[in-house]
């Protein structure tokens, strides 16, 4: 014989009923068989939400009856041959009848027990077996449906009973004993306690009825029949990329089903566990589907891991004072509390010293739980040897699990390393000795992120996912755009990296997408975006909370800038094109490059020095290696070197600066560039990224712009740039006349930065610098004589874009 239990969704209407129909006539040619019935899918919610307004006196609960009786109705119209509809429709008429009486006295009494709850809400099962069984009738099959209050046994905890196992494996075995019988249909989640009063299994309680069935008649499997292909790695609701367990101990299925997995309902383990009967979960709309199969050891497994699960609405006690040390039967004084109270503990945790105890709790029993606690205590709370019980509330807990944890060391390593890479506080941990789950308490606000960083972690080994937000999406921001379009299949396959493009947002509005923007047509989907400054993106990518977060500044904004601790500060990454937080005062680039270390987290900006060239990255590799920096000499104006290298007193030095903005290799106000203030600021970031405390005041700017044309507007500039041509043409006469170029150059040396216009003469290594290039020069305790150089196109809207593609894809590494 075996045992079948088909779910809500399996029942939730005339479609669903007939391929449950199709799935249990099929099986019937190889067995007999006992079925097991939920309510129709939200029923049991239905019949909660009426009888609860109906003990609130009001009187909406009449109207929500009646839409139930006409669903289940029209499901019998449907279901039933239109010619034998009339003795079913009959019979569920009554059973509403029968409905609409008790709630008439809960609606005058203004109250509701416990036990009338569990009658109101055992209908929805009794109706749907009703259906199922009306509609086996007119099959050629011998089929019974039996009354569940005359085959379980409980005690009087309603709403939540205890099964008293002898007695319900005794009946339920004699219920079935008739041989000609092939088919039994069993109501779920309905009991009777011993004076045959209604009582129920708790939520997901028909499982529970289907596994003490198989118990009590030696089944060969129990089915569990649901909408889902089986148990998963992870809720899908919450991480989509959650895949089916094909097999799993019974064991492991508990630990899971207690930490929160739907699928299956914790208490329906242990009776299929003693017995020894292999539990297959299959789902009803995809038969193809292996399913998860449950039994003593599960299948040899890759993933040691089996699942990852989480509960919801969890408070954490802590009862701690230094009245405890030492002195025996607090713990037992504590549990006695919550026990007296039927109030669940669903973790503990102690710390060595005996200072304090710690344990999880439902959050919607935490006010009862700390007046009992308080008062149980209240000696030791008065005379000061215990604080009162703290509670602390808004918490979830998270749980890995596994059978062979035991013997893959440095798991909880690699969990709470991945959570500390994401931001996320644990507040308390939990390891049974068996070693077959890791849990941990955290806020509530984070259980997505969280179960996702460790699925990704423990499941997903072919790729990891970023998740980027980006900040500026013009000329540079465009080309970085494109860029990660064209390299997704690429570092997808080659590097194991999905970079999935989340946020975009100009000066005016943003558009964000958890599951990915789509890069064809993304110029559109944010013009169409709604109007939102900086604040409500900033606020939005914080409250989103996705994993492996980065957020990629391609601006020269301040207030942009501004905003790069507050997201450090929730462990999101952050690259940086943009100049002005690495060359503000120096305690904030220093309060940034901490922020990063301390949330475990990465400020990149290799793109502040020569765009896509690997400035800042090279230095930093020298002092990681151990050298020590004595000098540094560049040009690090793409935008100066470009204009001298194409300035010789032929056209108006006006024009060739023009023709560089127009070309992308300038600033929005070209006098940031030669002015010097960018060159000032990237010799400082230099210098700081060498171990130097410099100011922007600390740096020697020797102008080679008369002042003139410093006033006005960006259209004043060049005018007055015209007027002073004669300047210009000065200049490089004065270098030519010495065989000389002229070329703007930084240099840091003793502690000293200066920028400025030099003659450049051809024996310097700065003499054959062409086009829009940058040249670095890096002296070192190493490269004392022969320096190391960097060189290659310090300006450009493709370059610089790839130099922040570049930080992005080193953020994953971290």
């Amino acid at each position: 014989m075996q045992v079948l239990k088909f779910g809500g969704s399996s029942v939730a209407d005339a479609a669903a009923i007939e391929l449950l129909i199709s799935i249990v006539s099929e099986k019937l040619s190889q067995d007999r068989l006992v079925v097991v019935i939920s309510a129709m899918k939200g029923v049991t919610d239905k019949l909660l939400e009426i009888s609860t307004k109906a003990a609130t006196h009001n009187e909406v609960y009449k109207i929500l009856l009646k839409e139930l009786e006409t669903y289940h109705l029209d499901t019998a119209r449907k279901l039933l041959p239109i010619h034998e509809q009339s003795a079913t429709l009959s019979v569920v008429k009554q059973k509403f009848n029968e409905l609409e009486g008790l709630l008439e006295g809960v609606y005058l009494l203004n109250e509701i027990s416990a036990r009338t709850q569990d009658t109101l809400v055992s209908y929805g099962e009794v109706l749907s077996s009703l259906l199922v069984a009306a509609k086996f009738s007119f099959l050629p099959i011998a089929s019974k449906l039996l009354d569940p209050k005359q085959i379980i046994l409980t005690n009087s905890n309603f709403t939540n009973a205890a099964v008293n196992f002898n007695a319900t494996y005794q009946h339920s075995s004699d219920a079935v004993a008739d041989s000609d019988t092939k088919l039994f249909i069993v109501p779920g989640f309905i009991a009777a306690n011993e004076l045959g009063q209604t009582t129920t299994l708790g939520r997901g309680g028909s499982d529970y009825t289907a596994a003490l069935f198989a118990a009590a008649v030696k089944a060969s499997a129990l089915e569990i029949w649901t909408d889902v292909s089986g148990m998963m790695t992870a809720d899908p609701r919450i991480a989509s990329h959650a895949k089916p367990i094909e097999y799993i101990s019974y064991q492991e299925a508990m630990e899971l089903s207690h930490f929160g997995a739907k699928v299956i309902y914790p208490p329906t383990i242990l009776p299929v566990m003693l017995a020894g009967i292999p539990v297959r979960i299959k789902n009803t709309f995809d038969q193809t589907a292996k399913g998860t199969l449950i039994e003593n050891e599960s299948a040899p497994s890759p993933d040691f891991i089996r699942g990852i699960s989480s509960i919801s609405q969890i408070a954490l006690l802590s009862l701690e004072g230094n009245g405890m040390v030492g002195i025996p039967g607090f713990s037992k004084r504590l549990f006695e509390t919550l026990a007296t109270a039927q109030i669940n503990v669903i973790l503990i945790t102690q710390s060595s010293s005996e200072h304090s105890i710690c344990v999880g709790i439902k959050e919607a029993d935490a006010a009862v739980a700390k007046s009992l606690i308080d008062a149980t205590f209240a000696t030791e709370i008065i005379n000061g040897y215990l604080d009162p019980l703290a509670v602390e509330t808004g918490l979830s807990v998270v749980a890995v699990v596994g059978e062979n944890m035991k013997s893959h060391p440095g798991v909880s390593g690699k969990m709470f390393g991945t959570f500390g890479s994401n931001g996320i506080n644990v507040r308390a941990i939990a390891q049974g000795s068996s070693e077959k789950n890791i849990t941990a308490v955290l806020s509530e606000r984070d259980v997505k992120k969280a179960v996702n960083v460790l699925h990704e972690t423990f499941f997903e080994t072919t790729y990891k996912q970023l998740n980027v937000f980006i900040a500026g999406v013009g000329n540079v921001g465009g080309k970085l755009v494109a860029q990660i379009a064209q390299q997704f299949n690429y570092l997808q396959e080659n590097l194991r990296l999905q970079i999935h493009i989340v946020g975009l947002a100009n000066s005016k509005q943003f558009l964000i997408q958890e599951e990915g923007i789509d890069l064809t047509n993304w110029k559109e989907s944010l013009a169409n975006a709604p109007l939102h400054g900086l604040d409500a993106y900033v606020q939005a990518i914080r409250e989103k909370n996705l994993r492996n977060s980065v957020f990629v500044d391609v601006t020269a904004n301040k207030d942009v800038a501004m905003v790069y601790a507050s997201l450090l500060e929730k462990s999101i990454a952050v690259v940086a094109c943009n100049k002005i937080a690495c060359s503000s005062d120096y305690a904030s680039y220093v309060k940034l490059k901490s922020l990063a270390r301390l949330y475990n987290t990465s400020f990149l900006f290799e793109t502040n020095v020569g765009a896509g060239l690997p400035v800042i990255g090279t230095l930093n590799d020298l002092l990681r290696s151990g050298d020590q920096i004595t000098k540094i000499e560049a040009v690090l104006s793409g935008t100066l070197n470009f204009v001298f290298n194409n300035y010789d007193g032929t056209k108006p030095f006006a024009d060739v600066v023009r023709q560089a903005q127009i070309e992308g290799y300038t600033e929005p106000d070209p006098r940031l560039d030669l002015g010097g203030t960018d060159v000032m600021r990237k010799i400082m970031i230099l210098a700081r990224e060498s171990g130097k405390v410099i100011e922007m005041d600390d740096i020697a700017n020797e102008y080679f712009l008369p002042m003139s044309c410093f006033e006005g507007s960006v259209e004043d500039f060049y005018n007055e740039m015209l007027v002073q041509e004669v300047h210009f043409k000065n200049l490089y006469d004065a270098a030519a006349a010495v065989n000389c170029k002229l070329k703007f150059v930084a240099s840091y040396e003793n502690g000293k930065a200066k920028v400025g216009l030099q003659h450049i003469a051809p024996t310097s290594e700065f003499y054959h610098l062409y086009g829009k290039d940058n040249l670095v020069l890096f002296y070192s305790v190493r490269y004392p004589d022969q320096p190391l150089v960097v060189k290659g196109a310090g300006a450009g809207a493709e370059v610089t874009a790839s130099g922040i593609f570049a930080d992005l894809i080193r953020t994953a590494r971290v």
